[in-house]
């Protein structure tokens, strides 16, 4: 996230209506871009193959292989991003450049191994229990894989700011997958879903290649120093807790919904939940634009206070300290306040849009009625990530174990009780969740602001750590 305040401010220093809508568009192409071009051109090649033409059976087990694929791709990378993402930044901030490769390939074996640790026992079970062909399971599999690639390698283009070039292998790579779709199915006559999925394979392969080739661009020197990498997994082990908790946790709900009567079971393998699944993705929508606005905020207001607090606490008189202390966390306040109030806003006109058209496209019934409460409960959920960010700033791990782990086990027990309720209070558990967390790292931050003095001046060790005798305790000789 840190890094694109400087393009926003020369967007929206200029104060006019066309560098206002500049700067949206550059936010939103730094967060949410990618993910709305991988759902266009599904939609697009759906449209065109004749998708719908497809029986039923067929039709919902190629949603549930993408769905599968996105969903465990996201949590066999949870436990690694965070840990790797820091050490990077602190490898970057001591400008040892050749330690990134290593980082970069210890990373990539672990996370490999979990997700095929996961995969391939699931794809077995598919193919030998499901009955599915071997090409299709073959295929999803590697799908899931590039898709590893894609989500790991992204995080460090993301820590080199290089946004522009993430967009980009997205947009080449899906590119590709759509015409390859249409090679595939009208001059090779492939089947419609296969056709589809072989395609996604290699658009998600594809954009991983081009991310490897640009950090291979930015970093040549390999120090083969793997040691120091899984030291920051055991010194920073709350990261984690806190991405694979957060990431769980947004998921869980669903995993619930997965057991109940309502559940779908393709090729005895595939669960899923289909009114609950859509209304989920329909609420998170609604509200994912609280992302791009709560970055381009803290980017171009808040960090400049934090800056400024770092400097008086480095050089400056009590007073100072004091005084960037009160501004900064008026500031952090005053963004969280206004980040509630542009996306209540935002999060009702897009609810509304929704519960008028969608109706008309086929999207009523049930789903409709599940996703009010969902969209309230996601509406909560992002202001509470935002919050988590902020104790990352202030470097309390402690408080965000606190709020991730709360959100995540909350969530998981009130969906379960909400199983047993009428189907317009299904998403309650995501609200109630949601609303624990949020109020845990409320109450931390508060928590942090009182002890900050703290926690900025009494924190490390006057003798550094070492084997041997102890030190003489005597302080002074008369």
């Amino acid at each position: 996230m840190a890094g694109i305040g400087v393009k926003l401010n020369r967007f929206f220093s200029k104060k006019s209506l066309t560098a206002n809508m500049a700067g949206f568009v550059y936010s939103a192409g730094a967060t949410i871009t990618p993910m709305f071009i991988v759902i266009g051109v599904i939609l697009l090649m759906s449209e065109i193959l004749g998708f719908d033409t497809v029986g039923y059976y067929t039709r919902e087990l190629f949603s549930c292989t993408v769905l599968y694929t996105f969903i465990f791709s996201l949590l066999s990378a949870a436990p690694f991003n965070a840990v790797l993402s820091k050490y990077m930044q602190d490898v970057i901030f001591e400008e040892r450049y050749q330690d990134i490769l290593p980082c970069y390939y210890l990373g990539l074996g672990m996370n490999l191994g979990l997700s095929c640790l996961v995969g391939i026992p699931f794809c077995l079970w598919e193919h030998f229990i499901g009955g599915v062909q071997v090409f299709y399971v073959f295929t999803g599999f590697c799908g899931y894989i590039s898709l590893v690639l894609v989500f790991y390698t992204m995080i460090y283009l993301s820590i080199c700011k290089d946004y522009v070039r993430i967009s980009f292998s997205f947009l080449f790579g899906m590119l590709t997958t759509f015409l390859l779709s249409l090679i595939l199915r009208f001059w090779c006559g492939w089947g419609i879903t296969e056709s589809m999925l072989f395609a996604l394979t290699v658009g998600f392969f594809l954009i991983a290649v081009l991310e490897y080739y640009a950090i291979r661009r930015y970093f040549i020197k390999n120090s083969n120093r793997f040691k120091p990498v899984l030291r920051y997994f055991v010194k920073y082990w709350q990261l984690v807790v806190i991405n694979f908790c957060y990431t769980l946790g947004l998921y869980i709900h669903n995993f619930v919904f997965w057991t109940t009567d309502m559940r779908m079971v393709l090729a005895n393998t595939f669960v899923c939940n289909q009114p609950y699944d859509m209304a989920t993705c329909l609420a998170m929508f609604t509200n994912l634009t609280a992302t791009v606005i709560f970055i381009a905020r803290i980017e171009m207001h808040f960090h400049d206070k934090y800056k400024a607090y770092s400097e008086a606490v480095i050089g400056g008189k009590l007073a100072d300290i004091q005084s960037t202390k009160r501004r900064m966390f008026g500031q952090m306040a005053s963004e969280l306040m206004t980040l509630a109030r542009i996306q209540f806003i935002i999060s009702t006109a897009v609810y509304l849009i929704m519960v008028v058209v969608l109706p008309r496209f086929g999207f009523a019934g049930m789903i409709m009625r599940i996703y009010p409460c969902l969209a309230a409960g996601y509406f909560i959920l992002f202001i509470m990530y935002s919050e988590i960010l902020f104790l990352y700033y202030f470097n309390d791990m402690t408080g965000a174990v606190l709020t991730t782990v709360s959100f995540c086990l909350v969530t998981w027990l009130s969906s379960i009780a909400a199983t047993q309720l009428p189907d317009i209070w299904y998403g309650i558990g995501v609200v109630i969740g949601s609303f624990v967390g949020f109020a845990i790292a409320y109450f931390r931050l508060r928590w942090v602001e009182r002890h900050l003095d703290v926690m900025t001046f009494c924190q490390g060790d006057l003798l550094k750590w070492g084997k041997g005798p102890m030190p003489s305790g005597k302080v002074f000789q008369r």
